[in-house]
């Protein structure tokens, strides 16, 4: 074999060799962005099924709200909802939560507020039941609360987490005191975003040392208190 000849077999080698280190990067690029699609896909889709489905303020009684994704974790957390004065805590309440995980791919569930990302990139798809009445006289707070803390429900290939809930609601009127709320979240700036849009002005503080943020929130003076908690007695499984 001559060199000419040699040098065009080495060619279509190197040739060869180019074409499926190229192709090979494609398809790992090609991989990743399906990856990504379906993960965002995801995090819409639980973000929608709590939305539409888990609406403990409007409800009563028993429910169920299926949440499918095709992996990832679905898990209960702690977080607490606080009534604050100046002389301390007034009310502690155990609201608890719910957060969908799969890489950076993030919904979160408290207190009836939704966000969907992750900290420090998060936005709000519904905000919590907290207002103040226009003159300032009345701060209504709605405290939804799960009831179970430590199940998780996760995976591949096609998950469903099963939420069965029990709804009930106990209403109390607090007198005149200068009162703030304080929600435990672990993405608290769409939430004090949300509340300072409603006219109240908010603060962060880890209240009880454990990493997790609260959004402290009221407005200047005393007002009444309406607290309304929302039992939903929740129970997760997968289904």
């Amino acid at each position: 074999m001559n060199g000419r000849a040699q040098s065009h077999v080495v060619g279509v080698v190197l040739l060869l060799g180019i074409t499926t280190i190229a192709l090979g990067g494609l398809t790992t690029v090609v991989g990743e962005i399906i990856d990504g699609q379906t993960a965002t896909a995801d995090e819409r889709r639980v973000a929608n099924a709590l939305d539409s489905e888990l609406r403990p303020v409007k409800e009563t009684g028993p429910n169920r709200v299926d949440v499918r994704f095709s992996e990832g974790r679905l898990a209960t957390v702690e977080r607490e909802l606080r009534v604050l004065t100046d002389s301390g805590v007034r009310r502690e309440i155990a609201i608890g939560g719910l957060v969908y995980t799969s890489g950076t791919n993030r919904v979160g569930f408290v207190g009836g507020a939704i966000t969907r990302g992750k900290p420090g990139n998060a936005w709000l798809v519904r905000g919590p039941p907290v207002t103040v009445t226009r003159d300032n006289d009345t701060l209504v707070v709605g405290a939804v609360t799960l009831g179970e803390q430590g199940a998780a429900v996760g995976g591949s290939g096609g998950v469903t987490a099963r939420l069965r809930t029990n709804v009930t609601h106990e209403r109390t009127a607090l007198p005149r005191a200068d009162y703030r709320i304080a929600v435990e979240t672990a993405t608290p700036e769409p939430l004090a975003r949300h509340l300072r849009d409603r006219g109240l002005a908010t603060t962060r503080r880890d209240i009880d040392g454990d990493g997790v943020p609260s959004v402290v929130a009221g407005v200047e003076g005393q007002q009444e208190l309406q607290l309304v908690v929302h039992r939903t007695n929740t129970e997760v499984a997968g289904g």
